[in-house]
């Protein structure tokens, strides 16, 4: 189990952890909790909690055409990036 532990590393850093892990580690179930959706997106399953419920379930794609809960974080965190680029 990985609790929140990218949310003190860069994008790319966290990329070449789950890169490492995924080739490690085929055969081996991960459970990811994590606030940045980066982290997730290409998780086999996505749970989607609030206030301890499960709001939202599925994949990245299928999440992202719900267009609920996930979707307006995944554009909050991409919208904050780009802002983020531009000012370096």
């Amino acid at each position: 189990m990985l609790d929140d532990s990218f949310s003190a590393v860069d994008t790319e850093t966290e990329k070449n952890i789950l890169s490492n892990l995924k080739q490690l580690n085929k055969d081996i179930g991960f459970l990811i909790i994590s606030h940045r959706i980066s982290t997730i997106k290409d998780c086999d399953e996505i749970l989607v909690l609030d206030e301890g419920r499960i709001i939202e379930r599925g994949t990245d794609e299928t999440l992202m055409q719900q267009q609920g809960k996930y979707y307006e974080i995944a554009l909050q965190q991409r919208l904050e990036d780009e802002i983020k680029e531009k000012l370096s």
